[in-house]
């Protein structure tokens, strides 16, 4: 049993001030594996104090000082990456082979990245040659409250912790209660790196309490938010009354578009994609929409490739799904298969209740619907599990409007052969990223959306300058300039 019920505060672990048990579980046993507490105000204030009061030091430390304080946060990373694949494993259920090729990577990616594009920053820069007396100067925002999710726990934090640093900010951290372990690492990761105090805290708590004190609390200039798509208007109507900057990554209904020209590898392709950490990602391909001609094939190769993957617990080595996080995500995806199946669409793959030969754990068999109509409830809501959508489709128009009804946005897909198709697919589907053909984004490509997937942009420049104001200056000396090179 892992007991972790101090906080990081001001550079040092430090005791909950009115202690409050929460139990992690192990969704692979559904047996407690951890016990940390759940903050509230009086320590959420304590660690929004200490970052305000390290503000003005670690905004005026030098950018290149800064950037040698995260390089350092990667050295530990890589001494101890191990024990953050296995806290990951442990406490949200990632295959341990997948935790550590993906969950724990995310960190090394991400930060390098970051620093790649740190690099290009030009923190006080011309406004132009009409204007030699003016400058813009990049400045951070100042303490920002951080709260994060258990899906992908180390890949938010180092998408919202790293950039937030490099820029010049303080930081109070709220992960998800769900997944703290790996968190409760990072904190560790920060302090052996040498991150000053108050610079980067943490405190573990829920919503109503940590997460709601962070958003309204005066002295915090911004929030940073990744999760539901419900917290993210309840963040944003409490961090209305101060007037602080909200950037948001929420839940999304991403659509894989699949034309009859695509290549053979697309429909299991898109499949996998969506099972990959049991559904549990929010730019999932949940709605693939095939066109007709080869619609009937691509049910078939669908029903194939989920009846293939494998369901085992997190701790075993190989290619499966694990668990889902908890039982109310199990009873909710349940809820969504039981739905498809009243409002009619056809059931290839999978269905209600617990993987063959298993009795315990969090498992979702791997699911794939057929010949569902737009509106139907799995066709619209965000199910976050393993459970695919099957949308027949005419023509490229009505994909594209059956693709765009939905409230969220934040990535689609596009399968064909066809160029100038692709290029234009792009450039009419309403999300914040499109991916086609199995291509991937690049390094320092930005992450988020539009509508209600939010319309924060994490990862490379456009992460870093999310924690940063922008100042116009006039009657700037040029002379300076020069005689400060």
């Amino acid at each position: 049993m892992i007991i972790k019920r101090e906080f990081y505060i001001n550079g040092a672990w430090v005791a909950p001030q009115s202690p409050r048990d929460c139990a992690v579980i192990d969704p692979s046993t559904e047996e407690i594996c951890a016990t940390i507490s759940l903050g509230g105000e009086a320590d959420t204030n304590a660690a929004v104090a200490a970052a305000k009061a390290a503000f003005p030091t670690w905004a005026a430390t030098p950018p290149a000082d800064r950037r040698r304080v995260v390089e350092r946060i990667l050295d530990q990373y890589l001494a101890r990456k191990e024990e953050l694949a296995q806290a990951i494993s442990l406490e949200m259920g990632a295959p341990i082979d997948m935790s550590r090729a993906d969950q724990a990577e995310s960190l090394p990616w991400h930060l390098q990245n970051f620093l790649t594009a740190f690099d290009q920053i030009e923190w006080v820069r011309p406004l132009g040659p009409h204007a030699p007396d003016n400058r813009i100067a990049l400045e951070p925002i100042g303490v920002v409250g951080l709260i994060t999710p258990w899906n992908w726990p180390m890949n938010q934090v180092t998408l919202k912790v790293i950039p937030a640093l490099l820029a010049g900010c303080t930081c109070v951290l709220k992960p998800s209660e769900e997944s703290p372990l790996s968190s409760i690492l990072f904190a560790e990761f920060c302090h052996d790196a040498g991150v000053p105090p108050g610079v980067f805290n943490l405190v573990n708590g829920d919503g109503p309490g940590v997460g709601a004190t962070l958003s309204g609390h005066p002295d915090v200039e911004m929030i940073s938010f990744t999760g539901s798509t419900r917290a993210g208007r309840a963040i944003s109507v409490a961090a209305a009354q101060t007037l602080k900057r909200v950037t948001l990554e929420l839940g999304g209904k991403g659509a894989n578009l699949v034309f009859a020209d695509a290549d053979d590898k697309a429909v299991e392709r898109g499949v996998r994609h969506l099972m990959y950490n049991s559904g549990q990602s929010c730019n999932a391909p949940s709605r693939m929409l095939v066109e007709r001609p080869y619609y009937d094939r691509a049910v078939e190769i669908a029903a194939e490739v989920a009846q293939s993957i494998k369901v085992a617990p997190a701790s075993q080595p190989g290619g499966h799904i694990g668990p889902v996080v908890n039982k109310r995500q199990w009873d909710q995806i349940q809820g969504y298969i039981q739905k498809g199946i009243d409002e009619g669409a056809r059931l290839v793959a999978g269905g209600l209740g617990l993987p063959e030969g298993m009795n315990k754990g969090f498992y979702v068999r791997p699911t794939v619907f057929a010949d569902v109509t737009p509106g139907m409830t799995i066709e619209r809501e965000e199910i976050f599990g393993p459970v695919l959508s099957i949308i027949p489709f005419e023509t490229e128009a009505e994909a594209v409007q059956i693709a765009n009804d939905t409230p969220y946005g934040l990535t689609n897909y596009a399968q064909t052969a066809d160029g100038a198709r692709r290029n234009r697919l792009a450039r009419a589907l309403r999300a914040g990223m499109v991916e086609m053909n199995g291509r991937r984004r690049g390094a320092g490509a930005p992450f988020g959306g539009v509508k209600a997937s939010g319309r924060a942009r994490e990862g490379g420049h456009w992460g870093i300058e999310e924690f940063l104001e922008v100042k116009a200056i006039a009657g700037w000396d040029p002379a300076q300039d020069t005689a400060a090179e």
